[in-house]
């Protein structure tokens, strides 16, 4: 059974810096405070350890969310971002690991299994996998769904489209297709460059003459 350490009571982050980045030693890459926030950057090999010593010695209790971003310039383009609080502490905490397509993250369902969800939206969004998941699967795309829509990369009008056909009598998937008029933009805002007169404009043409 994991003792639980009594947790100090923060009311800021002053100090909370250098005591978590001592107690986590050489598991943390790097280390800041941004918009209020701390932030820990954390060998992806060691996530597990560094969640349960977080968890079980500074009492970090609960897994409110993980989130995943790009940085498609990037060698590893992503991260997934572990946000933690701290009940007893009254105290929040950003936990990170970067990642890539081959990177695999380990999963931390075993810590909490709430992350077995958080972790299937984060595949399912950039394609990320997390070793050991028991059950990673797509889980707010179909399961004939091309692409991870949240990287950067992605078109922003998807690759398939799904109609209901009343020929077939049944869903249908399709690629993508847009008339050429839709890509020829000639300004750079609906204000600007129109050959034609918006609602509300001919008033303002009128105060000018």
């Amino acid at each position: 059974m994991a003792v639980v350490h009594a947790a100090p009571k923060w009311s800021s982050n002053e100090g909370v810096l250098d005591t978590l980045s001592a107690s986590l030693g050489d598991l943390v890459i790097a280390s800041k405070e941004e918009h209020g926030e701390i932030v820990l950057t954390i060998a992806r090999e060691k996530i597990v350890e560094a969640l349960t010593i977080l968890r079980d010695k500074h009492a970090y209790q609960q897994l409110m969310e993980m989130a995943g971003v790009d940085y498609p310039d990037r060698a590893e383009r992503f991260e997934v971002v572990y946000m933690l609080l701290s009940l007893t502490a009254n105290h929040r905490l950003l936990v990170k690991v970067n990642a890539s397509e081959t990177a695999h993250v380990p999963t931390v369902t075993g810590l909490w299994p709430v992350a077995g969800w958080l972790e299937r939206e984060i595949f399912d969004m950039y394609g990320v996998i997390f070793a050991g998941n028991p059950d990673l699967r797509r889980i707010l795309t179909d399961y004939g769904f091309e692409g991870h829509p949240f990287r950067k990369d992605f078109p922003l009008t998807g690759y398939q489209e799904l109609r209901y056909s009343q020929e077939e009598q049944r869903v249908i998937y399709e690629p993508v297709k847009l008339a050429q008029d839709l890509r020829q933009f000639d300004f750079m805002s609906p204000w600007e460059g129109a050959h034609y007169v918006l609602p509300g404009d001919e008033k303002a043409q009128g105060d000018a003459k």
